[in-house]
């Protein structure tokens, strides 16, 4: 895989950052699939100063390079989420012999959602690959070790695929409702950062690579043993 360093993350952290975050959210979630009606809503200026939240922003340079930088994606994780709600969902695991609750509770758990790619870039790879760059560096380095998500079973543009032959999301329940106006089943996953990390480390390709190659040694320390 060639890297396409015209393709960069950042963490938002300001105003301008937060509305092009919302263009993005508003070209997909709004506009494209109708799942909100107001994509400011979904990012709240309060956002900004919350620090058990972050939103990352990926934007594409266009040739030359330099000319016009363009909004891509957007993720947000929030640490130490209510999972309550998730239980008010109605899941149904997908493997009954799996505790989830046990699970839970031996875990540091960050949830990762609002995962949109405007559809432009949607076939670029890499936009999605910075967007998981950025956020789990900031995960890991604070400490969590488990993403769970929820991705929409009759999406087209569902990242089920990225998530679980990629990453290694693992699918444990499934359940109708949920925040977004969506209707269709969802399927919660969960990713156990340090496996995804070693199963990434021992395949020895690009994407170990690309997600891991700026981390200090000490990030690396921690999912190595």
């Amino acid at each position: 895989m060639r890297l396409d360093e015209r393709v960069s993350a950042e963490r938002v952290i300001d105003e301008d950052g937060r509305r092009r975050a919302i263009a993005v959210l508003g070209a997909t979630y709004q506009r494209e699939k109708r799942w909100v009606a107001d994509p400011e809503a979904q990012f709240p200026e309060s956002d900004l100063a919350r620090t058990d939240l972050s939103w990352f922003l990926v934007e594409v340079k266009s040739r030359p390079m330099g000319v016009r930088v363009r909004p891509a994606g957007v993720v947000r994780v929030l640490y130490d989420p209510p999972l309550a709600a998730y239980a008010s969902y109605g899941l149904a695991p997908i493997d009954p012999s799996l505790d989830i609750a046990a699970m839970i509770a031996a875990s540091r758990i960050a949830e990762i959602g609002r995962f949109a790619v405007v559809p432009r870039y949607r076939r670029r790879l890499m936009v999605a690959a910075a967007l998981m760059r950025a956020a789990a560096a900031e995960t890991v380095e604070r400490g969590y070790t488990h993403y769970v998500t929820d991705v929409f079973e009759n999406d087209p543009h569902s990242p089920y695929g990225f998530h679980t032959r990629v990453m290694g999301f693992l699918p444990i329940a499934t359940h109708e409702v949920g925040e977004l106006h969506h209707q269709g089943r969802r399927i919660t996953m969960v990713l156990d950062l340090k496996a995804a990390y070693q199963r990434l480390r021992a395949r020895g390709n690009w994407m170990f690579r690309y997600l891991t190659g700026q981390w200090p040694e000490a990030l690396h320390r921690r999912l190595v043993a």
